[in-house]
């Protein structure tokens, strides 16, 4: 329960891209509608597209290289 909370991006640090099909966020936050999941201790975002497209994968908790 001592976690950390982490937000999405830093602002200036950059648009955040979707880690599948390349299109990037209007903003320097992931919109609360993209998956972020952390991968080989790297965090990675998924559009809503992606996401609603691979949903199965995700809840399965595969990485993101099997789907």
């Amino acid at each position: 329960m001592d976690e950390e909370t982490h937000h999405p991006a830093q602002p200036g640090a950059g648009a955040v891209v979707c880690s599948r099909c390349g299109a990037a966020a209007d903003s320097d936050y992931a919109p609360p509608t993209w998956v972020c999941s952390v991968e080989n201790g790297r965090r990675q975002y998924f559009c809503d597209d992606c996401a609603r497209l691979h949903i199965r994968a995700i809840e399965g908790r595969l990485d993101s290289v099997w789907w």
